[in-house]
């Protein structure tokens, strides 16, 4: 009697795999040998046979067992040959196959060619702006189809999505086979940063403008947040790139709630001074002993 390992005709390297595994790993197989896909091709049409004779036995947990103990106390786990895989199609297949089902099950089960297939999933990905990302917005893009065609979609982005986070269209990827369900189209979500703001995570980060007398002295100074302006004490002796903390004022964190805005300071020196300005640095110059490079 030749055994067959079930296992490496659904592409599995082991036999420690989830029902769910040896699920994807039958379609994976079953729709990269159909017959329909591979008309010319007898031994895909014979490839098909054991993918589908394969999962009969593995996706049935009492006819799994018994197909590895079976499989253990025969063969070991020792790895067939490829020579000994062109012999797996003759009669003497029929033998084992015959002790998981009977006759009239293998027959029925052989004839079930036509089983349906689900499509593939079609990845892409769009950009969109942090603002629209935020209150969310409904954007049209057009893709071309397997078949050359241009055809468009309308997706809606809902308020707050995350960076990286995907958008499923169903039944929109490539069509099913055999009356299988069609594949979904998943769209990337990229939220473009802009001058202002900055994403990272759920929180936003802004750059605030003081000029060195502001950082020096301290000000209260209006800032804008992605929805809104506010007031900000900024205290005396601020250094730049230090930054500042504004709880919930940043991005929707997917629970009700937000992430902060970090405005994070940047000391401007004017490019051109009056002759009164220039004076009064000068008189700084001369009275003040402070010596950044002594800090």
């Amino acid at each position: 009697m030749i055994f067959k390992d079930y296992y490496k005709i659904l592409n599995l390297d082991t036999n420690k795999v989830t029902e769910s595994e040896i699920k994807i790993a039958f379609r994976e197989q079953a729709k990269k040998y159909h017959p329909d896909m591979n008309k010319q091709s007898v031994q895909s049409e014979e490839r098909f046979k054991d993918i589908n004779e394969a999962y009969k036995v593995l996706s049935n947990s009492a006819t799994r067992k018994k197909y590895d103990r079976t499989w253990y106390s025969k063969v070991g786990r020792r790895k067939q040959k490829a020579e000994q895989s062109k012999k797996e199609k003759g009669p003497g297949f029929n033998e084992f196959f015959n002790v998981f089902f009977g006759e009239t099950e293998k027959q029925i089960f052989k004839e079930n060619k036509n089983v349906p297939i689900k499509g593939e999933n079609i990845d892409t990905e769009i950009n969109v702006k942090l603002e629209d990302a935020y209150y969310g917005l409904e954007k049209k893009i057009s893709l071309r189809t397997v078949k050359g065609e241009m055809k468009s979609f309308s997706v809606k982005v809902p308020a707050g999505i995350r960076n990286g986070e995907k958008i499923r269209l169903l039944g929109q990827g490539k069509q099913g086979i055999n009356g299988g369900k069609n594949g979904d189209l998943l769209i990337k979500i990229n939220i473009e940063n802009n001058k202002k703001f900055k994403l990272q995570g759920c929180d936003i980060i802004t750059n605030v403008y003081l000029s060195p007398w502001e950082a020096a002295l301290g000000k209260t100074i209006n800032i804008d947040s992605i929805d809104e302006n506010f007031a900000v004490d900024i205290p005396a002796g601020i250094q730049s790139g230090e930054q500042i903390t504004i709880p919930d004022k940043g991005y929707k964190d997917g629970q009700g709630g937000r992430g902060n805005l970090i405005a994070e300071i940047k000391t401007v020196v004017p490019k051109q001074l009056t002759e009164e300005e220039e004076n009064l640095f000068k008189q700084l110059q001369e009275i003040s002993t402070f010596n950044p490079r002594s800090e």
